[in-house]
Parts: structure tokens; sequence; C-alpha cells
């Protein structure tokens, strides 16, 4: 049985729930933890913003740091801005040779009405990564 958001009051579903996956990147000035940190949680706080999802709606996120970026996890911060309680993974990203440099990646999954448009996240340098996506 698919999940159903239910409106306040109402007696009836209103829309059926679909779990979907929304992709983001952004790029880290430093490796450093601040800056680890910062960008991460501008990163998850836009993909949840574009994206209408409350804390709630989020059931995972998988990040992945490239190998230059070794000062903090990217998940501490997603934690600091009230994803406490979702299970989270960080990964390194694979070396690939001329990758872009200090790049936190996101894969955050998610319960949307069945039919949404998601809009991937991609900040800082990392737009370069999907100049295909619309702003």
């Amino acid at each position: 049985m698919r999940p159903h958001r239910r409106v306040r009051g109402a007696t009836t579903d209103v829309a059926p729930l679909r779990l979907h996956a929304v992709r983001g990147a952004t790029t880290v000035d430093a490796d450093e933890t601040a800056a680890i940190r910062e960008r991460t949680a501008e990163l998850v706080d836009e993909m949840l913003r574009r994206n209408g999802l409350r804390i709630g709606d989020v059931v995972s996120v998988v990040f992945t740091a490239t190998p230059d970026l070794t000062a903090d996890f990217p998940a501490v911060a997603a934690r600091g801005i009230g994803l406490s309680q979702t299970p989270m993974l960080c990964a390194q990203e694979i070396p690939v040779r001329d990758a872009m440099p200090r790049c936190v990646r996101a894969l955050m999954h998610c319960y949307l009405p069945d039919g949404s448009a998601i809009r991937h996240v991609y900040l800082h340098d990392a737009r370069q990564l999907r100049l295909d996506l619309p702003e």
C-alpha cells in the first residue's frame, strides 16, 4: 500500500505519495569543517525548499565527497538542520581524473505526491555538472 498525505480534518486521502529521488551537488571552497558544513547545509536546505519537502518526507540521504574533502562528514551538516532522525550515509566519490574538485553530492530519497516534478539542485561550481537543468 502506498502512503498518502492527509489533509487536516479530512476523512479521505488527498494524493497518493510515491518514493522519489532528488539529486544535488555543491562545491566547497576549502577542506575545512566549517566550509563543508555550510555548503552541505545550504544544499540540503535548497533541495528541501525547491521540492516542497518537509523533514518527515525524507526517507534517507546518501552523500559522497571527492577525495580532497576529509575535514568532516556532510551528514553532520544535514543533522544540524533537522535531519537527525533520517538515515544518512557518507561515502567517497570515485577519483576520476580531471573531475570537479571539492565536491559534495547528495541523493535524497523522499515521498512526494505521485506525478511531482522533481527539481534537482546544483550549486556554486557544481552547476557545471548539469547545465541541462533549469536553475
